[in-house]
C-alpha cells in the first residue's frame, strides 16, 4: 500500500512513462488503482510505446484505413486481424505483448503446380478473410514454400511458423506417408526440420485408402527420415481452420530471410483434398 501511495503522488506524465515500460495488460489493470493511473493508462505516451516501431508503414499498407481517436484505440484495433498489401497478407498485434504477427495468403506462397487448373483450384470460401484459397485436386508431388523477412517481425522474439489448412471430406492420399517440414533462417545456423502427417478425419476415407494402397504405405514411409510426426490441430481462436506447426526460430535484431516449407515428393502417389489458406508467423510465447 505504501508503494501505491508513493506512486499516486507522482505527476501524471511520470506515471505514464512508468506504465509505458510495462505491458498492455498491466497498463489496463493499472487504471483501477486511481484516477491519476486511469488518466495515465489512457495516454498516447503509454500506447505509442506498445505499438511496433514501424506502425506507420503498417497503417499505409492496410487494405482498409483505420479511423481512431487515440493510440490505445489504434493498438486494440490492430489486435484484430487486418488485411494488408492488397489483401494478400494479414497483420495482427499480439494483445499481450504488442508483437507482430503475419499471415501470408496462399497466393503469396510458392505451391507446386498451383497455376495448373487440373491440379489446383482457386476459390473463395466464407471461412477465409482472404479472397482466395487454394484447393488441391490431385498431384503426386506436393510442395509448399513461404518466406518472410525478419525485419517485419518483432526483435528478440521466438516465432513459430504454421501452415493454415482444411482437409476436405473428399481428401485422399495426404497422410499415406509423412511430409517433410522445415523452417530455415538465411545466413544463420537456425534450421528446424521434422515430419508431419496431413491427417484425414474421415474414417471411411481411411478405410478406403487402406484397401486401395494395401501395404504400400509402409514401404513409402521407409523412404522418409524419422521425425516427430506432427499432425494438424484446431486453431485456438476458433476460426474453423486447422494449423500445422512447421517449426520455430528466434528473431534477433538483423534482417534475414526465413524460409518455411512442407514437402511430400517421395511417395509419387496421388493425393488431393487439401485446402490452403496460408502460412502464419506469430510469437510462440504469447498467451491466448
Amino acid at each position: 500500500m505504501v508503494y501505491c501511495v508513493g506512486l499516486n503522488t507522482l505527476p501524471e506524465g511520470c506515471v505514464s512513462t512508468i506504465l509505458s515500460l510495462t505491458s498492455p495488460p498491466d497498463a489496463c489493470k493499472s487504471s483501477l488503482v486511481s484516477s491519476i493511473f486511469r488518466a495515465a493508462a489512457e495516454s498516447d505516451v503509454v500506447w505509442e510505446r506498445f505499438l511496433p516501431a514501424d506502425y506507420h508503414d503498417i497503417l499505409s499498407r492496410l487494405a482498409e484505413p483505420l479511423v481512431v481517436s487515440s493510440k490505445k484505440e489504434l493498438f486494440l484495433r490492430l489486435c484484430d486481424p487486418s488485411l494488408i498489401d492488397g489483401g494478400k497478407k494479414r497483420f495482427r498485434l499480439d494483445k499481450w505483448s504488442g508483437k507482430n504477427s503475419y499471415m501470408m495468403s496462399a497466393r503469396e506462397l510458392s505451391i507446386s503446380w498451383s497455376h495448373d487448373p487440373t491440379h489446383w483450384s482457386w476459390t473463395s470460401i466464407p471461412e477465409s478473410r482472404f479472397s482466395e484459397v487454394a484447393e488441391l485436386k490431385t498431384v503426386c508431388r506436393l510442395e509448399i514454400h513461404g518466406k518472410i523477412r525478419t525485419q517485419m517481425l518483432s526483435p528478440n522474439t521466438k516465432y513459430g511458423a504454421y501452415l493454415i489448412i482444411k482437409i476436405s471430406n473428399r481428401a485422399f492420399g495426404l497422410d499415406l506417408m509423412p511430409s517433410e517440414i522445415s523452417v530455415e533462417v538465411s545466413n544463420s545456423t537456425q534450421v528446424c526440420n521434422g515430419t508431419a502427417y496431413l491427417r484425414c478425419s474421415d474414417s471411411k476415407n481411411k478405410q478406403m485408402e487402406r484397401l486401395f494402397y494395401g501395404n504400400r504405405g509402409e514401404m513409402l514411409r521407409s523412404r522418409v527420415i524419422e521425425g516427430d510426426g506432427r499432425v494438424p490441430c484446431e486453431r485456438r481462436d476458433g476460426d474453423g481452420w486447422m494449423e500445422l506447426e512447421l517449426g520455430d526460430f528466434f528473431n534477433g535484431e538483423g534482417d534475414e530471410e526465413v524460409r518455411m516449407s512442407l514437402r511430400e515428393v517421395k511417395g509419387y502417389h496421388l493425393k488431393g483434398g487439401l485446402i490452403i489458406e496460408g502460412i502464419e508467423v506469430r510469437p510462440k510465447d504469447s498467451r491466448k
